[in-house]
């Protein structure tokens, strides 16, 4: 259990003595060291790494390379010493990007390197028990079905070619992987959770894109209207709203509520304009359902302190 508190607040306050102020800070100092320690040695590794590919820039150097600093970083985490965490995140990090970027290459960004890379990230998360990892995998995975993101001068873009199959695909896999959590070790649970949401959070990016431009998969005539996204999200949106209300999900509500804004904004100014009067409008709408999310948001965590209390 971590808990946070404020040493000076409670000397002020006289809740402990200058002797107890004077032990936690030494134990504080000493964490602040060691992550300055950490943090100094992962800079390095990227240092290191992004020279060793910049002298030879070929993806079989970005390859070998990541995964030589991926092992490093599995075995700093599964050797148990607790002042390397940061280091070793780090370098799992860095090596993981880096090897994703040389199967890449090897392979010129074909759908067996998306796959390669989602099962080699999902392999190493398991091991490593690493959140991260886990959510590299689904992203992983979205890019084999044609997900993608693109950056020019002050823009960014992100895009599917298949929205329809981004929806229904990973909608059954964050249910499914919802479902193993039930069934899985503690200790990997959270793992699986964070790839669950992933999952939701590519559901929603899917609609969002088939409401603006439908499904064309073969650039013609379109086999779905956005419209029809349109309508389906916003029933999809009210469902898990519902469901995370009753089910006391306050994390799926937050999202629900964000893509529910993001929703209501897109298909507003899609289908009225920009213009003074259908902005003020939005953002009056807007402080309502804030307002009213702050005030849900407030009821189910008392709810749930009154039932931990209680049981």
């Amino acid at each position: 259990m971590k808990v946070t508190i404020d040493l000076d607040r409670l000397l002020l306050e006289g809740k402990i003595t200058q002797a107890e102020y004077d032990k936690f800070s030494q134990f504080a100092a000493r964490a602040t060291a060691a992550l300055a320690f950490n943090i100094l040695i992962g800079f390095g590794v990227i240092a290191v790494s992004g020279a060793a590919v910049a002298l030879i820039p070929t993806p079989s150097t970005a390859l070998f390379l990541g995964l030589i600093i991926c092992v490093i970083g599995l075995i700093l985490i599964r050797s148990g010493y607790r002042q390397w965490v940061v280091l070793a995140n780090i370098c799992l990090l860095v090596g993981a990007l880096l090897f994703a970027g040389g199967v890449l290459g090897q392979l010129k960004g074909s759908l067996v390197s998306f796959l390669i890379v989602a099962a080699v990230y999902a392999l190493a998360g398991i091991f490593a028990r690493s959140s991260l990892l886990a959510v590299l995998a689904v992203l992983a995975l979205s890019s084999c079905l044609g997900a993608e993101t693109e950056y020019l001068h002050a823009m960014y873009f992100f895009g599917t070619e298949k929205p329809t199959l981004t929806v229904v695909v990973f909608t059954a896999f964050s249910i499914g992987i919802y479902q193993l959590t039930k069934r899985l070790n503690p200790d990997y649970q959270p793992m699986a959770i964070a790839a669950s949401r992933t999952g939701v959070f590519l559901v929603n990016l899917g609609f969002w894109i088939g409401s603006l431009w439908g499904d064309d998969p073969e650039h013609g005539a379109q086999v779905i209207a956005d419209w029809v996204f349109a309508a389906a999200w916003a029933i999809a949106l009210l469902a898990a709203g519902v469901w995370a209300w009753r089910r006391n999900r306050r994390w799926l509500l937050n999202l629900v509520a964000v893509f529910g804004g993001i929703h209501f904004y897109t298909q507003w100014f899609e289908r009225l304009g920009a213009s003074p009067g259908t902005v003020l409008a939005a953002g009056l709408l807007a402080l309502t359902f804030a307002f009213a999310l702050r005030t849900l948001n407030a009821k189910l965590s008392t709810e749930a302190t009154e039932q931990s209390l209680n049981s």
